[in-house]
């Protein structure tokens, strides 16, 4: 036999038995599509969940009793302070709200929001 009547021959073989192979390649496609759909639908939950506990932060400070009035700040009133009240507070100073104004908001007493303020680097 000839050289290429063997390649031919091989060749034939090849393709018939290509038939018979699985195709991995549709099951690995299946695979990260399935895998982008759960990636997908788990960042569209965990964006709800931020959303919802923005919303909660925002609206805490209604729901938290009012602190002890204190006539001169000390160093253990801040301590007491929450730490989400204290991101609140220096928010809303960020977006200019006057200190009576935040005292209003955050439910804290205007000393209290003074020093949470001088805490956080930003000027009263």
């Amino acid at each position: 036999m000839e050289l290429s009547s063997i390649l031919m021959i091989i060749g034939i073989i090849v393709i018939i038995a290509s038939f018979f192979i699985k195709d991995h390649s549709t099951q690995m496609e299946g695979d990260v599509e399935e895998l982008s759909l759960n990636f997908y639908q788990e960042t569209h939950q965990l964006k709800r969940r931020l959303k919802i506990i923005e919303e909660e932060l925002l609206l805490e400070p209604k729901m938290i009793g009012k602190p002890k009035k204190t006539t001169a700040p000390t160093a253990a009133s801040s301590k007491g302070i929450h730490q989400i009240i204290v991101s609140q507070v220096q928010a809303l100073h960020k977006q200019g709200y006057t200190v009576p104004e935040i005292s209003k908001r955050s439910s804290l007493t205007i000393e209290q929001v003074q020093e949470v303020l001088l805490a956080g680097g930003s000027r009263v």
